[in-house]
Formats: C-alpha cells, structure tokens, sequence
C-alpha cells in the first residue's frame, strides 16, 4: 500500500476519533448511533496509523506532501 494521507490528514482522524471514543464511553452517545460512530472512530484510528485511506485509492486523492528531488 503506498501512502495516501498527509500528517495534517492523519492528526485530524486521530483527534476525531479520540473525542468519538470519550463521547460513547462517558454515555454522551449510546444506541445504535453511538456503536456506528465507535466503529468508524476505530476506522479513523487504523487508516491514521497506516497512513492510508482506502476510499483516496480510487479517485486518485493523495494528501501527501511530494517530495522534491
């Protein structure tokens, strides 16, 4: 998998998801909304990780800085 997330990408996903994960934990959100919105802050969470995002692939979105040679 090549890299398609910049770091600005990555830390946005990343805070996201922490602040979806203390809403469902303090009860904030709960129900069917609260567990969709865990599983997608635990999506968040992987692709900031591996610095890829599944759904950039097919329409070419890359958020990566280029490199200068």
């Amino acid at each position: 998998m090549k890299k398609n997330m910049g770091s600005a990408d990555r830390i946005i996903r990343f805070v996201i998801a922490v602040i979806i994960g203390v809403l469902y934990f303090t009860g904030t959100i709960s129900g069917t909304l609260g567990i969709i919105l865990l599983v997608l802050a635990g999506v968040f969470l992987l692709t900031s990780f591996i610095s890829f995002c599944p759904l950039y692939a097919p329409f070419g979105i890359s958020t990566c800085t280029v490199k200068q040679k």
